[in-house]
């Protein structure tokens, strides 16, 4: 096992109602910097899935990792593949800077777990670059809309049920997810077939997403395989998300969609929109599914 760590790498607190810093998100991604590229953490079981981390929860953990490691502040490009479930307990995360250069940096950092006789175990690996997204100029062109979904006040997460939502787990406790009636036949037995979700989104003790909660953002709804009428895990193979610009307070509405399943894998394409209308992240995911 690690020896204990000195050097917490956290956010600065900010003013606000879940202060940026005090969030259980934040919480849950601090590590512990045990020596340069070195850093310790416990992954919470506040962010699993029928027992399994969230693939999201995940990535923002690497993504807070590479942050302090490497000399810009904001992801960019963050590619991961899942190499194997991780569980809540004790991890450590190895950086390694690639290259660094006056607009981007990029580096590699990986996740690691401990078997039963005390051998590192690798879950999780990341290659990323890293800017300054203040630093981008303004100029939008885009064919780009934001996804048609009902307010907020008429769309459904699991509490509105008389039981809990299946699908969801300790990770519902921590989000405000409204899903799209739209896409929530599956939840009711009746499929729509489309592979399709879209939800508003937010971190449930208020906190306002910034770029490292967008890695999280991308894959938190239920998987679409749910709305093809499949059941059961669909673990991330690779995910790969794309950062465009930090988005502005408020909730973020976020559309799914898959067009090809084959061979027992489809692919989930993801768009986040923030309050001012902006396409915020892309991302787009390779999953296995249980089929039969």
């Amino acid at each position: 096992m690690p020896e204990a760590a000195s050097a917490p790498v956290v956010p600065a607190a900010q003013d606000g109602p879940a202060a940026v810093g005090d969030s259980e998100f934040d919480r849950d991604t601090a590590l512990s910097r045990r020596a340069p590229g070195v850093y310790d953490i416990d992954l919470s079981p506040g962010w699993t899935i029928a027992g399994a981390v969230n693939g999201g929860y995940l990535l923002a953990v690497l993504g807070r990792a590479l942050a302090d490691a490497l000399p810009h502040p904001d992801p960019f490009t963050v590619s991961a593949h899942y190499l194997t479930a991780s569980q809540p307990g004790p991890a450590v995360v190895r950086t390694d800077v690639v290259r660094t250069g006056r607009t981007l940096s990029t580096g590699q950092a990986s996740l690691f777990q401990y078997d039963e006789d005390g051998r590192e175990v690798e879950r999780i690996r990341v290659l990323a670059s890293y800017g300054d997204l203040d630093a981008l100029p303004d100029d939008v062109r885009t064919a780009a809309r934001p996804p048609a979904i009902p307010a907020m006040e008429q769309c459904l997460g699991s509490q509105d049920g008389p039981s809990p939502m299946a699908g969801s787990s300790a990770i519902a406790d921590r989000l405000t997810l409204k899903l799209d009636p739209a896409t929530l036949g599956w939840a009711l037995g009746t499929p729509s077939g489309k592979g399709e979700m879209r939800a508003w989104f937010g971190l449930a003790d208020g906190r306002d997403a910034d770029p490292l909660s967008l890695l999280l953002a991308v894959d938190a709804l239920p998987p679409t395989a749910f709305e093809l009428g499949l059941k059961g895990w669909v673990p991330t193979v690779e995910l790969t998300v794309h950062v465009r610009c930090r988005p502005a307070p408020g909730p973020l509405r976020v559309s799914i969609a898959t067009r090809n399943l084959a061979g027992g894998f489809l692919e989930e394409d993801a768009e986040v929109w923030d309050s001012a209308d902006r396409l915020v992240a892309q991302s787009r995911q390779l999953a296995r599914v249980r089929l039969g």
